[in-house]
């Protein structure tokens, strides 16, 4: 069994500095750097490779930790319901004309993120059930959908509509070090928190029932997932927009690489993530496209919709 974390360190290490130099203006260390270059590397670059890092780090981990939990795998982040509430909330600031106030817009996402962490915590009760939870969040997702679309149409003016519209694409472009501040601490607390929850995670490969034979408190390890794919998900949302797919494709490159336990597949997805975001955002800078700069979450749904395709026709054949 290769170990994946030095691999994946390794790559991290490559990636980083590649990122700081690429972009629409390549900065060539061996060459005369322009005047500008220590400001677009400090203000603009680092801050950018360092906010994907973290939000593809928590997409990565929480992905790893939904499907364990769920033992699905094709569970995604966004299915319990935190990602769209976390986007209603950051709709509603622009909505209201508050995203214009500093701070305002990542602190509406993460009410929302925590609004629907408490209705999710709410709705499940204190059954700790896997399959009303998982209910109870394609629930909330179903009806944060429907409040972004009814704000939308609703939009006061073709300017916050745009706002809206641009913003739910998903992008690390334009962010700075305040942007960073707001997930750092978020994420490295909810991927904690999904590690912990990693040994009640491998009982219940087993079975609910050998679960508790073997000391695992359904309640307990549902108010991990909660707060931990919370946190990792509604600060990535607060900063970022929607990001996709990362989280469902990540898991099942990094399984065949561990011995397929949820506790030792979360920090490897973590790295993966990382690795796998600040790429598609190099590639999106250095993509030739006459009307800017391509969305970060377009070009991961554009990779991530045929590897969904191709793992649903695996599956197709294994059970055929």
């Amino acid at each position: 069994m290769t170990r994946p974390v030095p691999l994946l360190l390794i790559g991290l290490t490559l990636a980083v500095p590649l990122s700081l130099l690429a972009g629409r203006v390549w900065l060539d260390p061996f060459a005369n750097l322009p005047d500008n270059a220590l400001i677009i590397l400090l203000e603009l670059r680092l801050p950018r490779a360092l906010l994907a890092l973290l939000i593809g780090a928590g997409l990565g981990a929480s992905g790893a930790a939904m499907q364990g939990y769920l033992r699905n795998p094709l569970a995604d982040p966004g299915l319990f319901g935190i990602a769209p509430g976390a986007a209603l909330g950051a709709v509603l600031s622009f909505w209201t004309g508050w995203a214009a106030q500093p701070y305002a817009l990542p602190a509406f996402a993460l009410a929302g993120a925590a609004g629907a962490m408490a209705l999710l915590a709410l709705i499940a009760g204190r059954s700790g059930s896997v399959t009303l939870f998982t209910l109870a969040g394609m629930m909330i997702a179903s009806l944060a959908g429907a409040l972004m679309s009814l704000a939308i149409s609703l939009s006061p003016t073709p300017f916050a509509m745009s706002e809206i519209v641009t913003w739910l694409m998903g992008a690390v472009s334009d962010r700075s070090w305040r942007d960073v501040g707001l997930a750092l601490v978020p994420t490295l607390a909810g991927i904690a928190l999904l590690r912990m929850a990693g040994p009640a995670l491998d009982a219940l490969t087993l079975g609910a029932a050998s679960a508790r034979s073997l000391g695992v408190e359904p309640r307990r390890l549902q108010a991990l997932m909660v707060a931990g794919v919370g946190l990792c998900v509604g600060s990535g949302v607060a900063v970022a927009g929607i990001i996709g797919f990362v989280g469902l494709i990540v898991p099942h490159l990094m399984r065949r690489f561990t011995d397929r336990r949820p506790s030792q597949l979360i920090v490897p997805s973590a790295l993966a993530g990382a690795l796998v975001l600040l790429a598609a955002d190099v590639l999106c800078r250095v993509l030739p496209l006459a009307g800017g700069e391509l969305r970060l979450g377009i070009a991961l749904s554009l990779l991530g919709a045929p590897f969904f395709l191709m793992l649903l026709l695996k599956m197709r054949r294994e059970l055929a």
